[in-house]
């Protein structure tokens, strides 16, 4: 599958990324914050399921459950 992912600042210099399937808008539930575009058509492996580099784990769990994948906040400390 492929994402694409946004960012947003956080405290402290950090980031949280969320990623949504390609092409599709961000989730209203997920809007009322202002997400930047980070980069598009990232290639999500079935057999991975992980996107460490933006501290998502179970990217393809999290999309099948809400639409779109968020960092984990316990993956920041």
């Amino acid at each position: 599958m492929r994402v694409d992912i946004y960012y947003r600042d956080e405290a402290k210099g950090k980031h949280s990324y969320l990623a949504v399937p390609e092409g599709k808008p961000i989730p209203e539930e997920a809007t009322n914050t202002d997400w930047h575009p980070e980069a598009s058509h990232v290639e999500v492996d079935d057999g991975l399921d992980d996107l460490s580099r933006y501290h998502i784990v179970h990217p393809l769990e999290q999309i099948g459950a809400k639409g779109y994948a968020i960092t984990s906040i316990s993956e920041q400390m």
